[in-house]
């Protein structure tokens, strides 16, 4: 089995939904939620990189191991890349980025991103995708959209429907998953660059990996993780899933 560790990225400062990593699912908070389903991955250690002392503080309470990182950085991935130099990874070292808005996410999809990865000596990312579910989720720009070449590595990252002239949901495209595996080696490189023209454009960070001529293996998850928690709407779903299944969850 692939050995890597998880680091879940989480900020106070969310501009669509302050306060996020502690919005409240079914008792817990959302952060706790995610850290949970980490440490069922098989990771070697789970680790919350934070600024705020506030989530700290929570996490703190349920046990988890946290780090202080800098309050400027633009992306979760500048935190890990952070950490990364400053706890002395090795630069083959693998790291598996779980966003702090995915509370469902399945915890065999971080394992398997990090052995796509390992299994992937030409890439300096893996990630994961899944079909795209309906012409709606399509057109969202809420949902992150990718297409792949003939070998999985990816083409190209969008918010907008890609490709752009068809009207109906293709197969072509996927739906992406915000789960990361780096290498520490490139995930350090990569951060030190500036973001590029096609990231602030997009508001998708992995775009500057393929501007800078890295390259992201993609594959199909292993299991269909439900949404994220991008709006509103999105903690709504969240919060009446988890009041559903909150016994199948426990």
């Amino acid at each position: 089995m692939t050995e890597f560790t998880v680091v879940i990225p989480a900020r106070y400062a969310s501009s669509r939904l302050p306060g996020k990593p502690l919005a409240d699912l079914g008792g817990r908070p959302m952060i706790q939620w995610v850290h949970e389903r980490a440490v069922r991955s098989g990771a070697a250690e789970v680790i919350v990189a934070t600024d705020d002392e506030r989530i700290a503080a929570v996490c703190r309470g349920f046990g988890a191991r946290i780090e202080m990182t800098a309050a400027e950085h633009a992306t979760g991935t500048d935190r890990i890349a952070e950490l990364a130099q400053r706890l002395g990874w090795g630069d083959r070292a693998i790291v598996v980025n779980v966003q702090g808005d995915e509370p469902l996410l399945p915890p065999r999809l971080a394992a398997q991103t990090a052995s796509l990865l390992d299994a992937t000596p030409d890439a300096a990312v893996a990630t994961l995708a899944v079909p795209l579910g309906s012409s709606e989720e399509f057109a969202d720009p809420h949902t992150a959209k990718v297409v792949v070449d003939r070998r999985g590595f990816a083409l190209y990252f969008s918010r907008a429907p890609i490709p752009g002239a068809l009207a109906s949901v293709p197969a072509i495209a996927r739906r992406h998953i915000g789960l990361y595996a780096y290498r520490v080696g490139d995930l350090k490189a990569i951060c030190a660059a500036a973001p590029c023209a096609l990231e602030e454009v997009e508001r998708l960070e992995q775009l500057r990996v393929l501007w800078l001529g890295y390259r992201i293996i993609v594959a199909d998850a292993e299991q269909v993780p439900p949404r994220a928690v991008d709006t509103q709407a999105d903690l709504e779903w969240v919060r009446a899933h988890i009041a559903a299944t909150f016994g199948k969850e426990r």
